[in-house]
């Protein structure tokens, strides 16, 4: 199995190129995201009506594959004081599933505040209501892949 807990593990285990896609899991839909190849910049993709596991994962693995992704990485809804609750469960969950179904490594992302953000920049765009309702969740999801990806970035700089 590859989950991985750390984004120390995770990016250890990443091949040395490719892109990677970025989940915001929720409980009706799906939020992804994906990144360059040299893995700079998350963009928003599209957003997945849940519904059955096995569809919601042959959808997530046909996009992987079509960006000839490296890794997926989960947004993890810590509670604001760090704790995992309900919500942890469900996505630690779903990524154990899904790491049955492809070889790709698979990492967490603490996305307090993702939506929260997206949400801000969203308004600050003047986005309408009903846009905001369509999209919230791909952006947040390309927040939540920004966020590793700086951190990626950093880890590589370190000594």
């Amino acid at each position: 199995m590859s989950v991985f807990d750390s984004a120390e593990g995770f990016a250890a285990a990443l091949p040395e190129r490719g892109a990677l896609v970025g989940l915001d899991f929720g409980e009706k839909t799906i939020g992804v995201a994906v990144s360059d190849g040299l893995r700079s910049v998350a963009s928003p993709l599209e957003t997945i009506r849940r519904s059955k596991f096995t569809q919601d994962a042959a959808r997530l693995l046909e996009i992987a594959a079509g960006r000839s992704a490296g890794g997926l990485v989960l947004g993890l809804p810590r509670n604001m004081d760090g704790s995992e609750g309900p919500r942890c469960q469900s996505t630690r969950a779903f990524a154990r599933n899904l790491s049955r179904l492809t070889e790709l490594p698979i990492g967490f992302w603490d996305e307090r505040l993702s939506t929260v953000a997206a949400e801000r920049a969203l308004l600050e765009a003047d986005t309408s209501r009903k846009r905001r309702a369509e999209v919230i969740d791909h952006v947040a999801a390309g927040y939540i892949l920004q966020g590793f990806l700086d951190r990626l970035r950093h880890l590589k700089d370190a000594p």
